[in-house]
């Protein structure tokens, strides 16, 4: 008994360091603010981590949006055709349909990516009996574009395992529409370019006026919040004047907070261990810290560690255990989801890791170390939002959140208000909101205000 308690007391020393004390927050706080307003000011925003891309985007749903929109949503190795008919502040009715794109598309011309995603818009339009009307489009595409305008946005690279020739440094706007008069046989109006977080915001701020801040915590991790004009050096909209909107959205693109060594006092062997096998080694550094995608690699490196050690599982370890990779996330936020004292979601995962001699002790110390990386990654994400609510310092915000890790992890939501209420200024009221299909109807209703302003 006393080296089975000894071994748990000795996990638990090893795993502070993926603790984050308070002070530590505050101080993360003030190094994501001030890597904010480096993105923001004209002189440093070329050498700035956390880029906070203009996106012209300068007003919310108000819920007086009503007719047919499309929208299309890029973001991966699928895109979606959504119809979406808003009839009045609750009612709205959506159709959508999944396109696959083929490997040889996703590294092919950007000339065949275009002319795929139109041929698609097309037959979905003329399934649902659109073909004949002129209706407005929003578009998601959810890698990096600096944006020149609402409807001009300029593709910085390719990242998800894209690689079409001939896209970087253009509009891809233009080479959509480009691809749409080739065909002739369809008319669509393209009011928007945005991206998934600003989907996340628009749809909540739809249903909830307060809302000022999206949130996607899932397979990557990015925000985007309501800025002051003025703030804002790269705006090259009108500025000044009695009609003048005051507001922007502003894309921080946050998950690269950290490359200029900001997160390195807080950073641990896992962290830097994943960044080198990484296909991207020295940068994301936060969104490794955070997202989906190294969340589960994260927990399996501790275990290897603790194992090796003859901490756990008696120092015999197994094959699928040592293979990179091999430990989902979806297994962290499985284990957590035992009740206090039971282990069966945990015994089936270690099952299936080929760890059947695991003894309950193991299964305590496992359930410990995947609690330890997944609330180190919802106060990170934490700390990013207080600093974003505190800089906009209006009475009452909601924030919008989408993504995996924030849908499915028992805890991830209840960790959040509790370490945000924590370091929010005690006048300030905040609600996180989760975001039913945020960036397909988001990008319809970004379509929906701008045709509303123009009218």
């Amino acid at each position: 008994m006393g080296v089975i308690k000894d071994n748990f007391s000795k996990i638990r020393e090893l795993c502070k360091e993926l603790i984050l004390t308070d002070k530590q927050i505050e101080e993360l706080m003030r190094r994501v603010i001030k890597e904010i307003n480096r993105g923001l000011s004209k002189e440093t925003h070329a050498e700035a981590d956390v880029k906070c891309f203009i996106t012209y985007v300068q007003d919310l749903p108000n819920g007086k949006e009503k007719g047919k929109f499309l929208a299309l949503d890029l973001g991966g190795t699928n895109f979606r055709v959504l119809l979406i008919h808003l009839k009045d502040e609750n009612d709205f009715e959506m159709l959508s349909k999944i396109y696959a794109i083929p490997q040889s598309i996703m590294l092919g011309s950007g000339t065949q990516l275009f002319d795929h995603i139109a041929e698609c818009l097309a037959n979905f339009m003329r399934e649902h009996a659109v073909d004949s009307e002129r209706l407005p489009l929003g578009f998601t595409f959810s890698f990096p574009l600096t944006q020149l305008g609402l409807t001009k946005g300029i593709l910085a690279r390719w990242t998800k395992g894209f690689n079409c020739s001939g896209v970087v440094g253009e509009d891809v706007v233009q080479l959509l529409k480009d691809a749409l008069a080739r065909r002739g046989d369809v008319k669509i109006d393209i009011c928007a370019i945005l991206n998934d977080t600003t989907g996340t915001l628009m749809s909540c701020a739809w249903k909830n006026h307060n809302c000022r801040i999206g949130l996607i915590v899932g397979t990557g991790s990015n925000a985007c919040y309501v800025e002051r004009v003025e703030n804002c050096d790269l705006f090259d909209g009108p500025k000044a004047g009695p009609d003048i909107k005051k507001h922007v959205l502003i894309n921080t693109e946050w998950g690269a907070f950290g490359d200029d060594g900001a997160l390195d006092f807080v950073r641990t062997e896992y962290d830097r261990e994943i960044d080198q096998h990484s296909i991207n080694p020295g940068r994301q550094l936060q969104e490794k810290m955070i997202s989906g995608m190294y969340m589960g690699e994260l927990a399996r490196l501790a275990i290897v560690k603790f194992t090796k050690a003859g901490l756990l599982f008696g120092g015999v370890g197994s094959d699928i255990l040592f293979k990179r990779g091999q430990f989902f996330t979806k297994y962290v936020s499985e284990i957590e989801s035992d009740k206090p004292g039971t282990y069966t979601y945990c015994r089936d995962v270690l099952d299936e890791l080929g760890l059947e001699h695991a003894t309950d002790e193991d299964c305590a110390n496992v359930r410990y170390i995947c609690e330890c990386v997944s609330s180190r990654a919802a106060h990170l994400v934490s700390a990013g939002i207080a600093a974003l609510i505190n800089k906009m310092d209006e009475p009452s915000v909601t924030v919008g959140v989408d993504g995996s890790v924030y849908r499915f992890h028992p805890k991830f939501h209840d960790l959040m208000v509790q370490k945000i209420r924590q370091f929010v200024k005690p006048h300030i009221s905040f609600d996180l909101m989760l975001s039913e299909d945020g960036s397909g109807r988001g990008a319809a209703l970004v379509a929906a205000v701008a045709c509303r302003d123009a009218q």
